[in-house]
């Protein structure tokens, strides 16, 4: 496969896999891309990971569960796919535990409540699936493919999250209180959750090109807002943004100024569970670490007795 060859691939909305020829950019944006995401799904398993001792039922607690371990997979099958371009699992572990490599910021906030637990699945989860449903048609074969499962799993983790909150809003008013407040608290970082506005991110224009990404980082983040909006009304808890209006003109619902600051200085590791969340992984990654030296090893054997 050559240059030509590539951009005809693109051009054709076909895949590019991972034995095809693709410029160096390309490989080093999908690496950086597919890895950032399988960050912020392992990373992504400790704030709601932290209530499972905690879940106010046996119900609850195997939900919560089986949806931690279902991000243990997503974060696998992408550090799967970043393998199929020459990157190692390892370097990649060890890139992020470093401050080398990023993952969403929404993580670095903490969950003060069970009520946050639903409000995760239904808005952080709600803006992962507006991200990714797009991804899913990805110029790269195996992301594509891996997104397909991972949407599945996601969609169902938001709804999930909906039932368990609107349980809650069925409650007692202590829990529906507990609601608004977890809502009042997630909502702007779950709009943070796109990236900073078109005009300030450097990377959507060639990822557009490429294909990579299939919208821009502002028309995600107004599509959200227009699911979200009804869905709070039907919930019964009202967004935290004064700004909030439905445009007949646009056809849209008009939001609030984002503080772009915040997003910086959560980016930049300043958020309230940065550090704690790095220092969880790393002490798993230094923990785990004789798990691997004995697979490898039994890998090894294994071969050593499989050879003729």
């Amino acid at each position: 496969m050559t240059e030509a060859v590539f951009a005809e691939t693109i051009a054709k909305d076909q895949r590019v896999e991972p034995r095809d020829w693709m410029p160096d950019g390309y490989r080093k944006t999908m690496i950086r891309q597919i890895a950032q995401h399988a960050h912020s799904e392992i990373i992504g398993m400790q704030p709601e990971g932290e209530w499972i001792t905690r879940a106010p039922s046996l119900r609850r607690k195997a939900i919560l569960l089986a949806k931690v371990q279902d991000e243990a997979g997503h974060g696998l099958y992408l550090y799967s796919a970043a393998e199929t371009l020459g990157a190692d699992r390892g370097d990649l572990t060890r890139r992020l535990i470093e401050g080398r490599q990023k993952y969403s910021s929404i993580f670095n906030y903490p969950t003060l409540s069970f009520a946050d637990v639903g409000v995760i699945g239904w808005l952080v989860d709600g803006a992962a699936i507006c991200n990714q449903v797009p991804l899913c048609r990805s110029s790269f074969g195996p992301y594509a493919r891996a997104m397909i499962r991972i949407c599945k799993e996601e969609s169902f983790h938001q709804r999930q999250g909906y039932e368990l909150l609107m349980t809650m809003m069925g409650g007692t008013q202590a829990q529906r209180d507990m609601v608004q407040d977890a809502v009042n608290r997630w909502w702007w970082p779950s709009l943070m959750m796109f990236g900073p506005p078109d005009d300030q991110s450097p990377n959507s224009a060639q990822s557009m090109a490429w294909k990579i990404k299939r919208h821009t980082n502002d028309e995600l983040r107004q599509r959200y807002v227009d699911m979200s909006v009804p869905q709070a009304e039907a919930l019964g808890v009202t967004l935290p943004d004064p700004d909030l209006s439905w445009n007949d003109e646009r056809g849209h619902w008009d939001f609030g100024a984002i503080d772009w600051s915040e997003l910086q200085r959560v980016i930049s590791g300043d958020g309230p569970c940065n550090a704690l969340r790095i220092e969880n992984r790393r002490r798993a990654d230094s923990d785990g670490a004789w798990v691997r030296e004995a697979a490898a090893a039994h890998a090894a054997r294994h071969q050593e007795v499989a050879a003729p």
